[in-house]
């Protein structure tokens, strides 16, 4: 059976005011128990009085034994009269409780005037049914009435639980795709701080949602562009005269055809790092900077661009996942590389600073204006005047996979002309 808060607490506050009512019926029955005990052992004290001073005058006569079968109060002389065989001749002054005939009984025992001692007797089933009869008429309403107290419980728990399941209601009404804030008015200040969440996950959701519809619409901006390049390009192949002017037209195509192609790649690798569920490991950076700078150094050569990593003597490792940091430095080594001119350096270095790893991709290339660092981030945005091939994806991709590792980015201009793209992450944690 599914777990149901409302039947829960209406069981548990059942069960609270039944425990409640015993409890009062047990202590109702103890204090009873013991004013009876006070009340008994008081009335045997006045009996014994008033029978020791008619046991002195000239009417009583010393022989005679008194019984009231309704208070079950025995009065015994203990040196003259017949006595039962649980009351012992030599039971001395005060009060006592002693056992016989299938009873117990309260005994209170004094010298009388003159005729020496008495002992008055009273089994403690009176003040035992004393105590029980207060303690019943405690529990017997409360009995009686624990049917109609379950049930209000139970009305008052509904009743309470009846705005959580309005906004259960308004939650399942709202269309998927755009998602509103939830109204706090009349909700208890118990469900406030759950309701605040929820709204802030609705609002995250909003803005994913709001970022994934831009991003088709980009994508489907960006495609558009090369494939219609790539149609001209493919009319204009087919309208050559000449062989010549046939080959000179095949390298536009060619180059359009790689630029949609990386564009594709792009927006695919953007695609699985935001659907990544990589496992996290342990990093050795030194190794991973050494494999890193292999596989880039193709394209690094054929653009004349000197890759290298600079010695660090702070070899440490890192907790992340190892496709999405391969992901996130890739994208910025490849952007140096397209961006630097001819001639220029690229350098992949890392460091400790503080309880963070720090690693860097410093070029020499144009560099971006502080005002643009921010929106260089966004897909598909491109530096206006800069030379370059990119599609604009790359480092959105990059800041993507670096937040799923819980890392940040940043962009610095270098000292001397170009730019400093330094990712920043704790060294324990990912």
């Amino acid at each position: 059976m599914a777990r149901s808060l409302q039947r829960e607490l209406s069981l548990a506050l059942a069960a609270a005011i039944l425990a409640g009512g015993l409890a009062a019926a047990a202590a109702s029955f103890f204090f009873a128990y013991s004013e009876a005990e006070e009340f008994q052992d008081d009335t045997l004290r006045q009996i014994a009085a008033l029978a020791g001073r008619e046991a002195g005058g000239a009417t009583y006569d010393g022989s005679a034994r008194v019984a009231d079968p309704e208070s079950r109060v025995l009065i015994v002389r203990l040196a003259a009269d017949p006595r039962p065989a649980w009351l012992p001749e030599g039971l001395a002054p005060g009060l006592h409780t002693l056992s016989g005939g299938g009873e117990t009984w309260r005994v209170y025992v004094r010298a009388a005037e003159g005729a020496g001692r008495i002992a008055v007797a009273q089994s403690t089933d009176v003040r035992d049914e004393l105590a029980l009869d207060s303690a019943l008429r405690t529990l017997i309403p409360l009995l009686l009435l624990l049917p109609l107290l379950a049930w209000l419980a139970a009305y008052i728990v509904r009743r309470e639980l009846a705005p959580v399941r309005r906004l259960a209601d308004i939650v399942k009404a709202q269309p998927a795709e755009r998602p509103a804030a939830l109204s706090a008015s009349g909700v208890p200040e118990e469900i406030a701080p759950f309701l605040r969440a929820i709204n802030e996950l609705l609002e995250r959701v909003a803005e994913l949602l709001g970022e994934q519809r831009r991003f088709v619409a980009d994508a489907a901006h960006e495609l558009r562009t090369p494939l219609q390049a790539l149609s001209l390009q493919a009319q204009n192949l087919e309208n050559a005269a000449t062989v010549e002017a046939m080959r000179a037209r095949v390298a536009p195509l060619r180059a359009g055809i790689e630029r949609a192609r990386r564009l594709t790649d792009q927006l695919l690798t953007l695609a699985r790092a935001q659907a990544a569920g990589a496992a996290t490991q342990r990093v050795d950076l030194a190794a991973f900077a050494r494999e890193l700078v292999a596989d880039c150094l193709p394209l690094a050569e054929s653009r004349a661009i000197d890759l290298g990593i600079e010695p660090s003597g702070d070899a440490f490792e890192l907790a992340a996942a190892p496709e999405l940091l391969q992901l996130v430095l890739r994208n910025a080594i490849d952007n140096a590389l397209r961006y630097t001119p001819s001639g220029g350096e690229v350098t992949l270095r890392f460091f400790g600073e503080g309880p963070d790893a720090v690693i860097e991709v410093v070029d020499t290339g144009p560099g971006i204006p502080a005002a643009e660092r921010e929106r260089a981030f966004q897909p598909f945005h491109r530096l206006e005047g800069v030379p370059g091939e990119g599609s604009g994806l790359g480092l959105a991709i990059a800041r993507d996979a670096a937040s799923r590792l819980g890392a940040e980015l940043s962009l610095h201009e270098r000292p001397g002309g170009g730019l400093v793209f330094r990712y920043r992450q704790r060294r324990g944690t990912p």
